[in-house]
């Protein structure tokens, strides 16, 4: 096995898409250091604190002298301009983008030889509903972080992105209009995207750094007009309307 006793960070694991990255790296014999604000993962606490990052980075290499793969999974705060405050907004970047670099930051130098850095971003980077302003700035940030980090460790870390679309972290198969908008005909789910994190952190992605792998389905490759394929924009919809079509969304794929 190829990870067999490698030592696998996992921020946001006790649920959704980073408890499936973990159950499939600990199938491959990997020993998973999983952190969350839910108990039940190897170190229970909240990645927006200082404290917290350095006594679970203690405590990795305490036990184990190194760490092989980060995985920065940790799900940030969703809010709007219309009802995100200052700390709100600050709380989510604090998770989605300084608890990476700052987790990075301890590790670098205990990253093994062919070590591996997987941030999971969003195709929210690149593209936004009504009302969703501190998780798509979480996301474009740890986006742009990948790249910076992607250069200043060359040679030592290999550091990539991955960003999902639709997950439906439940596993529910969709039929209908959800699942044929895509041009794949599915939603998709956490195995989606765990496959491309393991494969990422294997010999085989040896050649690739710095890089962000969208896995949307082709959503974002999809250009749409009013009218176009039967997609019609519903004008009686106000923006209090949208931003719920937007929380809903968000829920479905998170």
């Amino acid at each position: 096995m190829e990870f067999n006793n490698k030592v696998v960070i996992v921020t946001g694991g006790a649920q959704g898409i980073g408890k499936t990255i973990a159950e499939e790296f600990q199938k491959q014999g990997a020993l998973i250091c999983s952190i969350d604000k839910q108990p039940g993962v190897y170190f229970t606490g909240d990645l927006a604190q200082q404290d917290t990052l350095e006594k679970f980075a203690q405590k990795v290499i305490t036990e184990y002298g190194h760490v092989d793969y980060l995985i920065n999974n940790a799900l940030p705060l969703m809010k709007g301009i219309d009802n995100c405050s200052y700390e709100e907004f600050n709380y989510a970047l604090k998770v989605g983008v300084t608890a990476p670099f700052y987790l990075a930051k301890l590790f670098q130098p205990y990253f093994s030889e062919g070590a591996a850095i997987v941030n999971i971003s969003s195709s929210r980077d690149r593209m936004s509903q009504p009302q969703t302003e501190s998780y798509t700035a979480a996301k474009g940030g740890i986006s742009a972080l990948t790249h910076a980090l992607a250069v200043s460790l060359a040679g030592r870390v290999r550091v990539n992105s991955i960003s999902p679309g639709w997950i439906d972290t439940d596993f529910t198969e969709y039929t209908g209009a959800d699942a044929v908008q895509q041009p794949v005909h599915r939603v998709g789910n956490p195995m989606d995207i765990a496959n491309m994190v393991l494969f990422l952190c294997s010999e085989k992605a040896g050649f690739i750094t710095g890089e962000n792998i969208c896995i949307d389905g082709g959503m974002t490759k999809q250009m749409i007009y009013h009218g176009d394929c039967g997609w019609r924009l519903d004008m009686s919809l106000d923006m209090k309307s949208k931003n719920r079509i937007g929380r809903k969304m968000y829920e479905k794929e998170y």
